[in-house]
């Protein structure tokens, strides 16, 4: 059991983290199909701001699954992800079957905003590049004189 207590943390933080890799790479095969979506929301200088989303996506979405620096990873893209909530999936905005698709993807995106939030305040947790950093800490540090 303890060793599925240390797999599980990491398992999530790769279920957690892989839709933004994903995303990343595809935004990065074809930076085109997303500055479209975004100059269609009205988004100011797409060409530019779709290389901080590929950013934010790939290396912020590979160090959440690393668990390095996991709790600012996961810091940003819970914002990311509340920003891209809004502005892409306004549900309350749309009409028809449109707003029941926005609707259901606007609470997918909250309900990954949980999952990132359990790691910005309870942080990567066992076989992360943090909790290795930090129990090594403890090696290193010189004994104490009183």
């Amino acid at each position: 059991m303890e060793g599925l207590a240390k797999a599980t943390p990491l398992l999530a933080r790769f279920l957690l983290a892989l839709v933004f890799v994903i995303g990343g790479i595809s935004k990065l095969a074809d930076p085109s199909h997303t500055v479209a979506t975004m100059e269609s929301h009205g988004i100011p200088l797409s060409q530019v701001l779709v290389f901080g989303a590929i950013a934010v996506e790939l290396i912020g979405g590979l160090m959440l699954m690393a668990g390095w620096y996991g709790r600012l990873a996961a810091l940003v893209l819970c914002v990311y992800t509340l920003v891209l909530a809004v502005i892409f999936h306004a549900f309350w905005a749309a009409s028809g079957a449109n707003a029941g698709t926005q609707h259901a993807l606007f609470f997918g995106h909250l309900s990954m905003m949980g999952g990132m939030l359990y790691v910005v305040f309870y942080g990567s947790g066992p076989l992360s590049v943090d909790e290795s950093v930090q129990s090594g800490a403890h090696h290193h540090l010189p004994p104490r004189t009183h």
